[in-house]
């Protein structure tokens, strides 16, 4: 009986130390993406390492400017690949800029058509912006997961 009474407490000391120490190693673990504020209010600036951009095979390109004659008019558009466009939970539209390597920026933009795997822009980005048109929805991820929205 005096023995039970020993190693039961023993028992639990060992339990709370070792969860103690897995805690320790989970709060310090590698975060392979840096998560900073903007000037604008819940947009986020993502800074990956150079093997997550590989990891998660991102691939960028600039936004084009296609010029249209619509009833006789000439008029130009901005347009970005299908891949390039992501919804949030309330319907708005985004895309992720990059404005230096291995850096991501979330900008609204505002649709005006999409034919095919083109979407034309009634807002967004300046033409020749570099995009991010594969691997949006990770960066999407991340900025959410981590970023604390």
């Amino acid at each position: 009986m005096t023995r039970t009474r020993i190693l039961g407490p023993a028992l639990i000391g060992a339990a709370v130390l070792i969860s103690s120490c897995r805690q320790d190693l989970v709060a310090h673990s590698h975060n392979p993406v840096q998560i900073d504020s903007t000037a604008v209010k819940g947009i986020m600036k993502l800074t990956l390492e150079e093997r997550a951009v590989t990891r998660l095979g991102l691939a960028t390109r600039p936004v084009a400017e296609q010029v249209v004659t619509l009833h006789g008019r000439t008029a130009s558009r901005k347009v970005v690949p299908y891949g390039a466009i992501m919804y949030d939970t309330k319907g708005e539209t985004w895309t992720y800029t990059n404005p230096e390597p291995r850096v991501f920026v979330r900008e609204r933009v505002v649709v005006e058509d999409i034919q095919g795997d083109q979407v034309f822009l009634a807002e967004g980005p300046e033409t020749g912006t570099t995009i991010v048109h594969v691997g949006a929805p990770e960066l999407m991820g991340a900025e959410h997961k981590y970023g604390g929205h």
